[in-house]
């Protein structure tokens, strides 16, 4: 078997291993939840006769394995159950909202990648001056500020003060492109200046790197500006480790987006998730975390891949 091909078998075999642990976890995480899951949805008023018919009619009395096979089975088929609050079937109330949460994120990404690249190889460019200080500046404080705040002052100023886009991310099928990128403005704000920092910083750590090596020096002794070199020397020899962070923030625009659903009223995913933990609802929490872990896990297996593929010592291994 070709070096690489052998590489990406084992990379997605150990993706595979880790989202089934994964799904143990969220599992058995779930069943260790204090209270009753059946007098949660009855209220205190139940009988108990009525209780240990809801728990029988859950499956609660059934043996945990037997429930997490019965439940991972209904994943992998596409069955993920029945919301227990509101009875309705959890695939398709989370087709809608996995919908917005990609849209949110997507319009993130494409703001914010292009973004941190440009201002990663603009400060590798005037290291140590000004703009280069300037960015590192910017981005290190707005990493250090929680998303929530982020948020609220974006709303003050923004929203309230000039009153350019809406406070809240209310967005539909029936509303055009425009409408929803509108209403989406802010929150895509939010994760722009969250995880612009990390790919920012990766970007210039990796090209610096690069620019020790000797055959920099050779492209400098040649005459070629520091521009051309950094384009066409640095920066593709520098892509494995860009890769890897933009795609670890890339799965933070889809897991970690809760936050700021909650701050915005964006029905996505992790509005979705927040609403029916409070309401204990254990069946779409299992669902929403499996699928959370399933976007993280896949999104690193995808950079580990291009990792390998921009490796020419793998590609060539004679």
């Amino acid at each position: 078997m070709h070096p690489i091909l052998k590489l990406i078998t084992q990379r997605v075999a150990l993706g595979l291993m880790l989202l089934f642990a994964a799904s143990i976890l969220i599992f058995g995480g779930t069943m260790m939840l204090p209270g009753d899951v059946a007098q949660q949805i009855l209220g205190q008023s139940a009988t108990p006769v009525a209780l240990e018919n809801l728990r029988a009619e859950l499956g609660l009395n059934d043996p945990p394995v037997t429930r997490y096979f019965q439940w991972l089975g209904g994943f992998l088929t596409g069955d993920l159950g029945t919301a227990l609050t509101n009875g309705r079937d959890i695939a398709e109330s989370l087709g809608f909202r996995l919908r917005n949460t990609l849209f949110l994120a997507f319009w993130a990404a494409v703001i914010s990648v292009p973004l941190a690249i440009f201002l990663g190889l603009l400060a590798v460019r005037y290291k140590d001056r000004i703009p280069d200080k300037v960015i590192s500046a910017v981005t290190l404080t707005t990493i250090s500020i929680p998303e929530f705040m982020i948020g609220y002052i974006l709303i003050y100023w923004v929203s309230i003060k000039a009153g350019w886009f809406s406070s809240v991310a209310i967005i539909n099928d029936s509303m055009s492109l425009g409408e929803k990128l509108n209403a989406i403005a802010i929150p895509v704000m939010v994760l722009t200046l969250v995880v612009l920092a990390h790919m920012m910083r990766m970007t210039r750590a990796a090209i610096l790197n690069v620019m020790q090596s000797a055959y920099i020096e050779t492209a400098e002794l040649k005459g070629m500006g520091m521009l051309p070199i950094i384009a066409k020397h640095a920066f593709p020899n520098a892509i494995a480790p860009i890769v890897n962070v933009v795609m670890i923030n890339l799965a933070y625009l889809v897991v970690g987006v809760v936050v700021v659903e909650v701050v915005f009223a964006y029905p996505g995913m992790g509005q979705y998730l927040v609403d029916h933990v409070a309401k204990r609802d254990v069946p779409v929490v299992q669902a929403c975390g499996l699928i959370f872990a399933a976007v993280y896990i896949g999104l690193n297996l995808i950079a580990d891949i291009v990792s390998i593929l921009a490796n020419p010592r793998l590609r060539h291994p004679k």
